[in-house]
């Protein structure tokens, strides 16, 4: 899942027409409502990810979580009158946007939970501003850094080596699964990068290109799973209702939800969303599940959310700035 909110250059590759007045002032009533539902649902989706692979492999986990997120979106796109995407070049960069930040991070994150609590695997997921922060410097030319912002930074970090329980020498700790489910977090802001610089000013509408981009993730693990797995004997139902649930709920409806708040209250409130998800994920972990938690875990978690709420930060445009810019 991507939990990272598109900058506005990279969503204005995502563009659609404005709603009608009406329609944006109920909307605006109701925008809390889905975002609080956004963070629910994209913070039960590690739950549900432990709960598919318990019955499948990851990569049949993340198939399926990609077909059915697929199909939530080509309904929105009939109902809509949407049409795909035109253009080979749109849809290379759409193959390109697929990988890194659906088929890639959505298999790592699912074979990272073979080993390693969901709980871990959410909080590991909100270190995604960190790693989008250290790459905008590299990558984006206009994004300059503040010592606020590597002061967050370097909190986030600590954070981090919090969680993992660093001064105890990380025992206990499953190297390859942390590791996995960092790099799937890593993923997201890579992918963000790549759109940004790719598919920034496209005249599709956002809906058009996600739909595309999910497509073509499925694409991509209908032909890599069966390279790698063997065909399930049994569906059981448990784990079968709960990638139900992550496809259609958790990526297709999900997706929808982030891309309207995005449009609607902008990215850097619709981002905040990321600072939620490892709250509920280790509720929904320890509630449900019955995982166990250190005090590092909790503690840890809060310091990688408040350094990535530092990276986020952005200094306020001077007032005669804003105003001159108001000017006809």
């Amino acid at each position: 899942m991507s939990t990272v909110a598109p900058s506005r250059a990279a969503t204005s590759a995502a563009t659609s027409p404005s709603p009608a007045p009406t329609d944006s002032v109920r909307r605006r009533l109701d925008w809390r409502i889905r975002f609080a539902l956004l963070s629910t649902v994209w913070g039960f989706s590690f739950l549900l990810i432990k709960v598919g692979t318990g019955g499948f492999a990851p990569f049949q986990v993340t198939f399926g979580r990609l077909f059915f997120g697929t199909a939530v979106l080509a309904v929105a796109m009939v109902v809509r009158r949407d049409r795909l995407p035109r253009g080979i070049r749109t849809w290379m960069h759409l193959a390109v946007a697929a990988f890194l930040l659906n088929a890639l991070p959505f298999s790592l994150f699912a074979y990272s939970e073979l080993t390693i609590p969901s709980t871990l695997a959410g909080i590991c997921n909100a270190t995604s501003p960190l790693w989008g922060m250290v790459l905008s410097l590299v990558a984006l030319s206009e994004d300059r850094p503040t010592r606020r912002r590597v002061a967050g930074l370097g909190i986030g970090f600590l954070g981090v080596l919090t969680v993992l329980g660093a001064w105890q020498g990380f025992s206990g700790l499953d190297f390859g699964g942390t590791a996995m489910a960092l790099l799937a977090s890593l993923s997201y802001p890579v992918g963000w990068i790549y759109v940004r610089r790719t598919l920034a000013g496209s005249s599709h509408s956002h809906l058009s290109l996600t739909g595309a981009q999910l497509l073509l993730a499925t694409v991509q693990l209908a032909v890599v799973t069966p390279l790698f797995t063997t065909l399930p004997t049994s569906f059981p139902l448990l784990p079968l209702l709960a990638v139900l649930a992550l496809g259609t709920l958790g990526t297709g409806f999900a997706l929808l939800m982030q891309y309207g708040l995005v449009a609607e209250v902008g990215p850097t409130t619709a981002q905040m969303v990321t600072y939620f998800i490892p709250v509920i994920a280790t509720a929904a972990g320890v509630a449900v599940l019955g995982e166990q938690l250190g005090w590092n875990t909790p503690v840890g978690a809060l310091i990688v959310l408040a350094g990535a709420a530092l990276t986020q930060s952005r200094p306020k445009a001077p007032a005669v700035t804003a105003a001159a810019a108001a000017q006809p």
